[in-house]
């Protein structure tokens, strides 16, 4: 990192907040490493980018007492960005014990939330994570429309909502697109804050073997097609088919697809 960190001083590589990309930097040095164009000092031991992360087994993480009934009856719902060590762990442990794809290193910027629902008392409901986006997604792109330097120079106004979960013992209606819908109207000022630029559209990929993007539909998410199945990481183009998603996406801006065009 140390030496990542100095490439970019150099490079002068840095996001609009003017923190140094060393992660994106060290991520480019390895890959460089491994194609044998240069030789890498040894590193400490870690985890890798998007390896699962141990997962704690709390009383806050086991199955609770059920919570049903209609919005209004567990109004109001606060939703708060995830910022303590202790919100972390309670995020880590939901999300891992919970979510049917488990807790991982969200690969680039990320930005949690915990939604706590405030009767009859306050309780946690439901964990988002909004993370960077696919580098390249064909029906994305095409409705953008953007050219290859638009796309280079405006992908990072994308975000994408990479984890969404209803804890398990919550069942209340319409409680899903309400959080989503919470979440989109303060997610911009957020993001910003902590990374100095603005987003203007949301994506996401929903599994259609397991949901069928109701709750995303309802926050007038628009629906643009299938993924090729490949994943992030198939450079090589041999898992087509594999993981297909259907690709959803929200501007959060009326002119958002000029905006990623200019």
């Amino acid at each position: 990192m140390e030496l990542a960190h100095t490439v970019c001083e150099l490079l002068g590589w840095q996001r609009p907040s003017g923190r140094l990309k060393g992660r994106e930097c060290r991520e480019f040095l390895e890959r460089l490493d491994a194609d044998g164009r240069l030789k890498l000092p040894s590193k400490q031991s870690g985890r890798p980018v998007g390896a699962k992360t141990s997962v704690p087994t709390t009383a806050r993480g086991e199955w609770q007492s059920e919570l049903v009934g209609e919005v209004g009856d567990v109004a109001p719902i606060v939703l708060e960005v995830v910022r303590t060590a202790d919100q972390r762990l309670e995020f880590r442990e939901l999300v891992g014990r919970h979510h049917y794809l488990g807790h991982a290193v969200p690969f680039g910027a990320q930005l949690r939330y915990l939604a706590y629902a405030s009767r009859p008392m306050r309780r946690v409901v439901a964990c988002l994570q909004f993370s960077s986006p696919a580098w390249r997604m064909a029906g994305r792109d095409a409705w953008i429309g953007w050219d290859e330097p638009a796309r280079q120079r405006n992908l990072q106004r994308v975000v994408n909502n990479s984890r969404f979960l209803i804890l398990p013992w919550v069942r209340v209606k319409n409680l899903a697109s309400l959080v989503l819908a919470q979440a989109l109207r303060r997610l911009g000022a957020d993001w910003e804050a902590r990374y100095g630029v603005r987003p203007v559209l949301v994506e996401t990929l929903v599994d259609p073997a397991r949901f069928a993007g109701h709750c995303y539909r309802a926050a007038n998410f628009l629906r643009l097609g299938s993924t090729t199945g490949r994943g992030r990481m198939d450079r090589e183009r041999v898992r087509a088919g594999a993981a297909v998603k259907t690709v959803w996406v929200y501007p959060l801006l009326p002119d958002a697809r000029q905006r990623l065009r200019a």
